[in-house]
This record gives C-alpha cells, sequence and structure tokens, in this order.
C-alpha cells in the first residue's frame, strides 16, 4: 500500500489532498452528528461556501443524510470510514509514529489520531471515539470498567455508544472527586459512559485528596467499602494522564509541596501518585479509589491523553510500566519522539 501511495502522489497530489478533506469533513461529521454547516465549518476551519460544496457531494454519494436538526453519516457513511481509517493512517504516517513510540514506551498497542488536542477541541473528541473503538474490540471476560476524570475522559464519555452485553457492564469512577467542573469529575464520567452503553453504575462519594484521618474513617462506610471492592475488582481500567504541577494545582496543594514538586521535577501524575521523569514516585496524596499497586492484577489498563503540553507527563508515566496501552494524538506523539531523539 506504501508504494502505492507514494505513487499516487506524484501522479495525482491533487487527488490525495480532496480525498484527505473530504475524509475529515466526514469525520467531523460522525463525530459531532447532528451538526450543520456552519457548524462543521468552524469544525475544519472551511468557509461555508467550501462545506456547502462538500456537503453536496457527499449528499449525492449517499454518505451523508441532510435534515432540518443537522447532518449525519449514512451507514454507507460509516462504512467508508472505517475502509478508509487504515488508508488514512497510512497516508498520514501515523502507523509510523505508532510502531516507534510503541517501542519507545514498550506499549502493547498505541493508537495515535492526528492533530494537536491542546489547540483544537475536535482532537479529544477523536481520542474519545479512538478509545471507544478499542473498548468494543477488547470486551471479552469485561464486566467491570474503572474510568477516572479530567477533559479529556469526558470526551470518551461523550463518544460512548452502546456495548454489546452492555447491560452486564458495570461503570464505576476509580477515584473520588476533584472539586472540578461536574462533567469532567469521575462519578460523572463512570455516569454517562454507562448510560450511553446501556450498562449500570455506582458512585464514589468521597472527595480527593483526603487526610489520612478523613481517610480511615470514610473507609468504615459500608456503602464505600462495596463501591471500593468494585474499583479495586474491576476488569479494565480507563485513565488520563496528567502534567504534574497542573494536577498539583487543582489537588490545591500548598505551595510548599508544589515547590518541592519542581525541586524533585515532578513531570506526571497519576492515581494520585506523582513521578518524575524517569518514572519515579515522588509523592502521594491520599486518594480513595485505585492505588498503583492494584493495577498489577488488572488485565487491561487503557491510557488516554494528548496534546504538545502532554507529552512529558505521557512519557514520564509510561516509564512506571504500569499501563501497556496508549491513545493519543499526532502533537503528543511527535513531541515525545522528538525528546527521546534528544
Amino acid at each position: 500500500m506504501e508504494s502505492l501511495i507514494e505513487l499516487q502522489k506524484k501522479l495525482c497530489p491533487e487527488l490525495i489532498q480532496t480525498m484527505q478533506d473530504r475524509y475529515m469533513i466526514l469525520r467531523s461529521i460522525d463525530l459531532f452528528q447532528p451538526i450543520g454547516r456552519r457548524a462543521l465549518a468552524d469544525q475544519t476551519n472551511s468557509t461555508e461556501r467550501a462545506i456547502r460544496s462538500e456537503v453536496r457531494f457527499l449528499q449525492d454519494q449517499g454518505l451523508i443524510h441532510v435534515s432540518p436538526k443537522g447532518m449525519r453519516p449514512t451507514k454507507e457513511g460509516h462504512l467508508v470510514l472505517e475502509q478508509l481509517a487504515p488508508f488514512m493512517g497510512e497516508l498520514t504516517r501515523l502507523n509510523v509514529l505508532e510502531e516507534r513510540l510503541q517501542d519507545i514506551l514498550q506499549l502493547e498497542e498505541c493508537i495515535i489520531v492526528p492533530g494537536n488536542s491542546d489547540q483544537e477541541n475536535w482532537v479529544k473528541q477523536y481520542m474519545g471515539q479512538a478509545c471507544v473503538s478499542f473498548l468494543k474490540n477488547h470486551l471479552d471476560n469485561v464486566k467491570t470498567i474503572g474510568v477516572t476524570g479530567g477533559a479529556t475522559m469526558a470526551a470518551v464519555a461523550d463518544m460512548m455508544t452502546p456495548l454489546d452485553n452492555g447491560e452486564q457492564m458495570m461503570f464505576v469512577p476509580a477515584r473520588g472527586g476533584l472539586g472540578e467542573h461536574v462533567e469532567n469529575q469521575a462519578n460523572s464520567i463512570a455516569a454517562q459512559m454507562a448510560k450511553k452503553a446501556n450498562g449500570a453504575y455506582r458512585l464514589l462519594y468521597v472527595p480527593d485528596p483526603l487526610s489520612e484521618t478523613t481517610y480511615q474513617s470514610m473507609m468504615k462506610e459500608p456503602g464505600i467499602q462495596e463501591v471500593m471492592q468494585l474499583i479495586k475488582q474491576a476488569d479494565m481500567i480507563i485513565h488520563g494522564i496528567g502534567d504534574a504541577l497542573t494536577m498539583a494545582r487543582r489537588r490545591k496543594e500548598s505551595e510548599d509541596v508544589i515547590e518541592s514538586l519542581k525541586i524533585m521535577q515532578a513531570a506526571s501524575e497519576a492515581f494520585g501518585y506523582y513521578f518524575d521523569d524517569s518514572g519515579q514516585i515522588v509523592h502521594k496524596v491520599r486518594t480513595a479509589g485505585i492505588q498503583l499497586e492494584d493495577l498489577q492484577s488488572i488485565d487491561s489498563v487503557i491510557a488516554v491523553a494528548g496534546g504538545s503540553s502532554k507529552a512529558r507527563a505521557i512519557h514520564s508515566y509510561f516509564k512506571t510500566n504500569r499501563t501497556k496501552v496508549l491513545i493519543t494524538d499526532e502533537a503528543a506523539a511527535q513531541h515525545i519522539l522528538r525528546d527521546h531523539s534528544l
């Protein structure tokens, strides 16, 4: 396929560009359906005039359905997206990035979507969709799924669709609430995923972080004990990765702690643990929910994180060798590869 792509680039470069443009428009319609022309123009950085022409073409080909509520892909449109995905990966060289990142981070699987989620919000949606697709292909023996919070995880929840045997699935928050936007809290994300997947959910009414005294007291509550047991017995964990200092400030850590993290060159945060560039733990806060050591007994652990600003954090966290699947974006991947080669 690679040689064919190179020939097409030489003989028909305009054909390749047109196909890429139409693929991204169809992909955007799929991500944000139902969507109107003006909103689609904003999402794809195109003019309404250009979008009108492409929409007419996609409609004539039977790939989208247009209604007063907006545009949606047809069944044929979904099929075209699925069949074109491997080709587009070859075309944009994302498959090469995936192989290189998989080797550097010692991953079992790596999925990279185009773009930079720091700059374009649709890239988070694209990562969310990639996560849901991965999830649907790895549901064997999965009954309980634990999820963390954050904006990227909220995008995964946004993209969730009904799952096979969804009624047998249980979604649980993998940690307590950070006091952030409600839609970005692990409880909200677990509930939204469950509703869209046709599954069930349980909530963990515990703040994050906790003092040791408060933690020991709350862990005696029967309701919390029950949810904690579900979390620790999860078959799959889907989590984000945070920049260390950003997460410390979100947790409202003291200036002394933040200064200490700077001195110890903390780079990443996950599950209440802070890691330096070599993946060593430099600080930990008491949190309710999944602990780092619990990941060893969980069959499937998936990290979803992207954006050039998260590259160092992603590289740092994967030095811990606790997670084997990464879903990220092109910008983060490029930064990791560049920094690794220095």
